[in-house]
């Protein structure tokens, strides 16, 4: 009696652990009731009830099939909009590049401009560079005065002529983001310009914010480099160095980078450098990276206001 009651519960496991194996499997692999059978070992037919299963599982295969492609797809779509929408969304990112000469050695197609399109996509960037060699802040700001309080000829002129460059570029454009990226100020520290510095690299950036109609524009400065720490050819370079380092921390829209490291080697000519004043040609290339990660760093903690 012991015996038939075991065979019988033994019966009874075997039953359910086939008819479990049967909807476990068809969540993994669908298929018609007769391969199934014969996965069984069998080709009588299945039983009703297990019959019922196999369809059950099928339905249930095939909606969580459609759920799994609905979430793809719309995964997909996001991806999509965020790479190539954002132009089109939201507008497109500006980077103004000016200065005097080691803006003037930079190449922006170099190593900054590929670095701005592989993070922005390329069809949502604008870059305008514009710079002159020897240059001192007044021919950019038009309401620069020298330490005695004189107004000198030319003031704001290479400002006009680098807005001739942006404003064209920019006409019905819808900007996400504006960043100014400034290396210049040798030529002030050479002239003894140091104590009006400040004044007037704030008094630049506002100027840029209101002939754009923004407050919101991100100031990126190129610090001058250890050229002459000891002020013994330009008395002034270290004050400048202080101004623009004070200038960059003063706000969260502003950031510095460093140059000391490249003036070493050699410049584009492929000769070794004899004047620390100006960099090297790897010098300029780590310049264009640095001027990118501090712009998208920028951009990326400040959002459009």
């Amino acid at each position: 009696m012991q015996d038939d009651s075991s065979h019988s519960l033994a019966k009874i496991w075997r039953k359910d652990f086939e008819s479990l194996s049967c909807s476990f499997a068809l969540l993994i692999h669908p298929a018609p009731p007769l391969e199934w059978r014969r996965f069984f070992g069998s080709r009588r037919p299945l039983p009703k009830q297990l019959e019922k299963r196999v369809h059950l599982g099928e339905f249930l295969l095939t909606v969580k099939q459609l759920i799994l492609f609905t979430m793809v797809l719309i995964e997909s779509l996001a991806l999509t909009q965020l790479k190539g929408g954002e132009a089109t969304e939201t507008g497109k990112h500006l980077f103004i590049l000016s200065g005097q000469s080691n803006m003037q050695g930079h190449r922006p197609q170099e190593a900054f401009t590929p670095a701005v399109n592989e993070a922005l996509g390329e069809d949502n960037v604008i870059v305008i560079q514009d710079a002159l060699g020897g240059q001192p802040i007044q021919r950019w700001w038009k309401d620069w005065k020298s330490p005695e309080k004189k107004k000198l000829e030319k003031t704001g002129d290479l400002y006009d002529r680098l807005m001739g460059k942006v404003l064209p570029k920019i006409k019905g454009q819808s900007l996400n983001s504006v960043t100014f990226i400034w290396m210049q100020g040798e030529r002030d520290a050479k002239m003894r310009w140091g104590g009006v510095y400040e004044v007037s690299l704030k008094g630049l950036y506002d100027q840029l914010g209101k002939d754009l109609g923004r407050s919101d524009i991100n100031f990126v400065i190129g610090r001058l480099s250890d050229f002459d720490l000891k002020n013994q050819r330009y008395p002034h370079w270290t004050m400048v160095r202080k101004v623009q380092v004070k200038l960059a921390e003063s706000s969260p829209r502003f950031g510095w980078v460093n140059t000391d490291d490249l003036n070493d080697g050699v410049n584009r000519k492929g000769k070794k450098i004899q004047n620390d004043l100006h960099y090297s040609a790897e010098g300029y290339k780590t310049l264009g990276k640095r001027f990118a990660e501090s712009a998208l760093k920028l951009i990326k903690q400040n959002p459009k206001s």
